[in-house]
């Protein structure tokens, strides 16, 4: 049934406007009433002192104070007394534990605040400052205490020999913090980690990582850096390790010129060995036996003091430590007369070389497309504005031309059956079926760009004489097909440009 009359009588909007606001006003009558004055939260750290402040407030001062008491709540354990002051019968610490690190700092029932000294962390919990009242009964305010603990950081790294198999090369511990560390690695060598918390007695938390990766002789100096962070460090804790990691030796021998001459003195060889820990022992053997009387070993090095036949031999040198042993040989020849060795050129001179000839090719481009840029120039449109074409249906053809200046023939137009005479003497040459073109004085030589008219249809008749040979035969010409010949009619507007057609004759 009561849902049924919810569902029949919703809550309006109003109705839940009046009910936060009346919860409001009781929460603040709840402040209001609150009489016993205590700071809610504490921070302190062990082996410090800790002031826990109380205060009863009594507006109207009807409320009659009896006795105080602070009452201590262990995060996991039982409620208990640790002061209590009576204005009669004074104080009392009847906890062992606080007895002789608890003080009141006034000695009123209104300001009951007292000290904790050489904190614990077993300390931390909720501390109840508590009244006993008449005639409201028992008035209290708690305060918690909150227990930090600064981690005691540290970094090593760990010793081990180079392999195949993932082992911890550095440690990193962050011990007895409250709260819990957090534990970060950095480095540029490829590994990972791997991290572990172990709990306290009293609270705190000790959290330890391991690096971890495939050691191998490269690593071995390499730098990896721990950085721990807590909330009670103003900045991360950081310390950086370098690996170690040990091997066996690796070994090579220098010093060998190829000009090993008879005679020599400084001839020297060194034995190079690379290897963690340090070599123990270096031993230098020859191939065929012992080493020759001419020669002297000195730690890692090997002097001739005067090469021979001797000394045209194999050298072996060995090095060991406690991971093992290795070797290296090198044979030296003897030849009869010092080689002169000639120097090679500098790195300046090889560098200065590179340069000029980088130089000398980007001149060469820049010539090239100079050129070639300048030829483009050269087959675009012209510069010069052309002179206006004439309107024309056609022109005379000038036939047999050459460089003697032009004849009277060449300038006048023919006329149809009109002779026309070579200047070499030759046959004349009747004109047949030929169109002329009247041109003005003012037009003369316009055609054409200027240039004397050239004969288009060269291509059919290679010379004159031809032409001439069939005349002389008795056709005049007449054999001609005036369809062939004919130049065709052309209609052409004024400004457009044009070629005249070929006079044959």
């Amino acid at each position: 049934m009561a849902r049924d009359y919810a569902a029949r009588c919703p809550v309006s909007p109003v109705r839940n406007t009046w009910l936060v606001a009346a919860a409001i006003l009781l929460a603040a009558e709840g402040i209001a009433a609150q009489k016993v004055r205590v700071e809610e939260e504490l921070e302190a750290y062990p082996t410090e002192s800790v002031d826990l402040r109380c205060q009863f407030i009594d507006g109207g001062g009807r409320t009659k104070l009896t006795q105080v008491s602070w009452i201590w709540e262990p995060t996991d354990g039982q409620r208990d007394n640790i002061a209590v002051y009576h204005p009669n019968y004074g104080q009392s610490f009847p906890n062992v534990a606080f007895k002789d690190r608890v003080v009141f700092l006034h000695n009123s029932l209104e300001n009951p605040s007292i000290r904790i000294s050489n904190l614990r962390m077993s300390d931390a919990g909720r501390y109840t400052c508590e009244y006993a009242t008449y005639p409201s009964g028992n008035e209290q305010g708690t305060t918690t205490l909150i227990m930090l603990a600064k981690p005691k950081n540290s970094a090593k790294v760990m010793t081990v020999q180079a392999g195949t198999k993932s082992v911890v090369v550095a440690q990193c511990e962050a011990a007895e913090g409250k709260p819990a560390a957090t534990i970060k690695w950095l480095a540029s060598v490829g590994g990972n980690h791997s991290t572990s918390t172990t709990n306290g007695p009293d609270g705190t938390v000790t959290v330890r990582s391991e690096y971890r990766l495939v050691p191998t002789p490269t690593d071995n100096g390499r730098e990896v850096t721990c950085m721990v962070d807590q909330r009670t460090q103003e900045r991360p804790w950081v310390y950086p390790v370098k690996l170690s990691v040990e091997y066996p030796p690796s070994v090579s021998i220098e010093g060998y010129d190829n000009n090993w001459y008879v005679g020599r003195s400084d001839a020297t060889l060194f034995c190079l060995a690379n290897a963690n820990p340090a070599p123990t022992t270096i031993t230098w053997t020859a191939a065929s036996g012992s080493l020759p009387d001419t020669v002297e070993v000195e730690g890692n090095k090997l002097m001739v003091r005067k090469v021979d036949d001797a000394v045209n031999t194999t050298f072996i040198c060995e090095v060991k430590n406690k991971h093992g042993a290795s070797r290296h040989q090198i044979t030296t020849i003897v030849i009869e007369e010092r080689r002169e060795i000639t120097p090679g050129p500098s790195t300046g001179a090889v560098i200065g070389g590179i340069l000029g000839a980088l130089a000398f090719i980007g001149i060469i481009i820049g010539i090239i497309f100079f050129i070639r840029k300048r030829q483009e120039d050269g087959e675009g449109p012209p510069k010069h504005k052309p002179p206006p074409p004439v309107k024309a249906s056609s022109s005379t053809e000038m036939l047999n031309k050459s460089s003697a200046p032009p004849t009277a023939t060449e300038t006048a137009p023919l006329s149809p059956g009109e002779v026309y005479y070579e200047p070499t003497g030759r046959e004349p040459v009747t004109v047949t079926n030929t169109h002329t073109q009247n041109l003005d004085d003012e037009t003369t030589g316009a055609l054409n760009g200027g240039a004397t008219p050239v004969l288009d249809d060269s291509a059919k008749y290679d010379n004159v004489n031809e032409l001439k040979d069939r005349t002389a035969d008795g056709h005049h010409g007449n054999d001609l097909d005036s369809s062939n010949h004919e130049p065709p009619t052309t209609n052409i507007s004024r400004g457009e440009s044009f070629v005249s057609p070929a006079m044959y004759v």
